[in-house]
């Protein structure tokens, strides 16, 4: 049967390596997603998730993830965890409980503390830096405090037909205290159905969970489109309808993957994204957002743009 994984972002690739050879030998789902987007929060250069990511406006780190079964609809989420190793960790724990199973504050680590998970300080020196350096930025030229909103978010489909979706994010940077994006809601930042598919979002929280488009990327696929005729439909259209009745809209930018592999993405904005299933190694995408109302432009990351990346993320901060 097909299996797959399909994110967002180059940050992914290393969690989908993984995640896919365990689907591979019949693993599931769930498993696939927790590892892989673990994998993610524990790497130090990436600046928008987990250890490392990017702090609020009075220097903490604030993290938000969550988790879901598409076999049974269980979720867990938690927003605003501090001082967590995993969040996604006690995101999936918390898709287990009956009642409880959104956690926020000092609520994810007490319950993280009492169910044996690790904790850890979240902010690293090279984190600290940045954000000291984008103080001096704002007081020398009044500049705009916020930056970033990477999110990672998966979606997997294991060989028995399961499908589970995950996302963890350390929001927007220099965000107010307790500021919360659409990456923990169910609906906006994620939704998984294991009967038709799945779909996970990045970008502007704020515009995103206006829209709700994870779940109506899913419910256009449950209606006979393609993941790609899908999340095309569902983005785009309220791109538009946002830019109508607002007059502008932030960053938008979705991956979905339905029950038989196949994936599809779209996007108002450069991004990357990457995909693997049974036919497809692990592959670094990059997509362009279309001049006319049709499909993204999407061709794989160049050696040239892979290297470019690296050396960006990994250069001392001064």
């Amino acid at each position: 049967m097909s299996y797959g994984m399909i994110a967002t972002w180059r940050m992914a690739y290393d969690g989908i390596r993984v995640g896919i050879v365990d689907l591979a030998n019949c693993g599931s789902s769930q498993k696939a997603i927790v590892d892989a987007i673990k994998i993610v929060e524990d790497y130090p250069f990436y600046k928008s998730v987990g250890y490392g990511g990017l702090p609020n406006e009075v220097g903490l780190v604030e993290l938000d993830a969550a988790f879901m079964n598409g076999d049974n609809f269980d979720i867990g989420a938690v927003a605003g965890s501090r001082n967590v190793k995993n969040p996604i960790v006690v995101a999936e724990k918390l898709s287990h409980e009956r009642f409880n199973s959104f956690l926020v504050g000092d609520g994810v680590a007490k319950y993280a503390s009492k169910e044996g998970f690790e904790l850890r300080n979240m902010l690293t020196e090279r984190a600290k830096k940045t954000w000291e350096n984008r103080l001096e930025e704002m007081s020398k030229s009044n500049l705009s405090p916020y930056d970033g909103h990477d999110t990672v978010s998966m979606v997997a489909l294991d060989q028995h037909g399961s499908m589970s979706c995950g996302t963890s994010s350390s929001g927007l940077f220099m965000k107010k205290e307790g500021r919360t994006g659409d990456s923990p809601l169910s609906g906006s930042g994620f939704y998984v159905d294991s009967e038709i598919g799945g779909a996970t979002a990045t970008g502007l929280g704020e515009d995103l969970m206006k829209g709700c488009l994870s779940y109506e990327t899913v419910r256009l696929m449950s209606t006979g489109l393609t993941p790609q005729e899908a999340v095309n439909q569902a983005t785009m259209t309220f791109v538009k309808k946002l830019e109508r009745r607002k007059g502008k809209c932030g960053a938008f930018s979705l991956v979905a993957m339905n029950n038989q592999g196949e994936w599809g993405v779209a996007t108002n904005v450069e991004f990357s994204f990457v995909v693997a299933t049974d036919r497809l190694s692990p592959t670094i995408y990059l997509a362009y957002p279309a001049e006319d109302d049709g499909y993204p432009t999407i061709e794989v990351a160049s050696h040239e743009w892979l290297d470019a990346y690296q050396a960006r993320i990994t250069a001392p901060i001064k």
